[in-house]
């Protein structure tokens, strides 16, 4: 049997493994995968600079895409079959494949931050939506400059890639609230479309939540299950917490299988015709320039209240700071090679 000296080399190896560091170095390389974790999670809260992007600037992106293409329904499996003594090397085996450790550390941090970001996120979206989204306009359109250098309309096939994703997003971002409601097989779709937007290099998840028009519902849905989380911990009731946690539940589904799906044929679209597919991509980011004008109507027509030129000044200022933000980062990152994944 192996004495507990033994037990901590086996745990030394493992964090060495995991981080590529040895040591007490180990210790500092799960700290900084939180924290890249925390920025990737601020950047996917909001419409603007992706996750993916955010990835790729801190050196995390070819690990990331790697570890979760590497899982698979039979690595999950022998994972979970590891409660068996015999069947620990292989569930030891599949956790290495999958990098499960970094994954852990690195959703963690993501997790922490967008359930802060979204919380402040959704307190502007209720007192403040001229300025939230006139923010998230700024955001939006300047990452769509940004790419522009990189899309190529030489061919009649990106040329209809981009008449397609414009109207596509166009259309939907009008008219996804009143069509599509707000149920959990909608939270289901959201969830896998937002998952895979949030490994592209460019494209922000939370964009396709305000195409979708479910934005503003899952931010506060988020933030209330938080509350009822928090309640039930100090002698609330429980109530909160099942209605919220079913819509938080749902969403997650759909996130898991949108890793096995949607994120995977997007991947191979960018394979096998990265200009065309990268035209399609912008093309629904400057569609989407519609989303947050129309949910600022939304929510004024809520609150009584309707477009007045102080109201438009205020979007348009607003817009300027988000683009402005968007423009210093690619300024002094580089942002348009990183996210032509150069």
């Amino acid at each position: 049997m192996p004495n507990e000296r033994d037990r901590s080399g086996d745990a030394d190896d493992l964090s060495e493994q995991a981080t590529g560091v040895a040591g007490d170095g180990a210790t500092t390389a799960w700290l900084g995968i939180y924290l890249k974790g925390l920025c990737m999670g601020a950047a996917d809260a909001v419409p603007g600079v992706s996750g993916g992007t955010i990835a790729l600037i801190t050196g995390i992106y070819e690990r990331l895409i790697a570890a979760i293409t590497a899982v698979s329904p039979a690595r999950l499996s022998a994972v979970a079959l590891g409660v068996f003594p015999d069947r620990r090397a292989d569930a030891a085996d599949a956790l290495r494949t999958i990098d499960a450790g970094f994954l852990l550390v690195l959703v963690a941090g993501v997790f922490t931050a967008i359930v802060t970001v979204t919380r402040v996120v959704h307190v502007g979206i209720q007192s403040a939506p001229v300025v939230t989204f006139g923010f998230f306009f700024g955001l939006i359109a300047a990452s769509a400059w940004v790419l522009l250098s990189e899309v190529s309309l030489d061919t009649p096939g990106r040329v209809a890639a981009v008449a397609a994703g414009f109207t596509l997003a166009f259309v939907v971002s009008g008219e996804a609230a009143a069509a599509l409601g707000q149920s959990l097989p909608v939270t289901v779709v959201a969830g896998a479309i937002a998952v895979s937007a949030m490994i592209l290099p460019g494209i922000s998840g939370s964009l396709f939540l305000i195409i979708l028009g479910q934005y503003a519902y899952l931010t506060g849905t988020l933030s209330a299950f938080v509350d009822a989380l928090l309640g039930v911990a100090t002698g609330g009731p429980i109530d909160p917490l099942a209605t919220n946690g079913t819509v938080v539940a749902a969403f997650v589904a759909g996130a898991f299988v949108g890793l096995f799906s949607v994120a995977h044929a997007v991947r191979w679209a960018l394979e096998r015709d990265r200009a065309t597919t990268l035209a399609f991509l912008v093309a629904l980011i400057v569609g989407a320039l519609r989303a947050p004008v129309a949910r600022t109507t939304d929510r004024l027509v809520e609150l009584g209240r309707v477009w007045t030129p102080t109201a438009v000044a205020t979007f348009v200022a607003a817009a300027v700071v988000g683009a402005v933000l968007v423009l210093l980062l690619e300024r002094y990152t580089g942002l348009a090679d990183v996210d032509a994944g150069r």
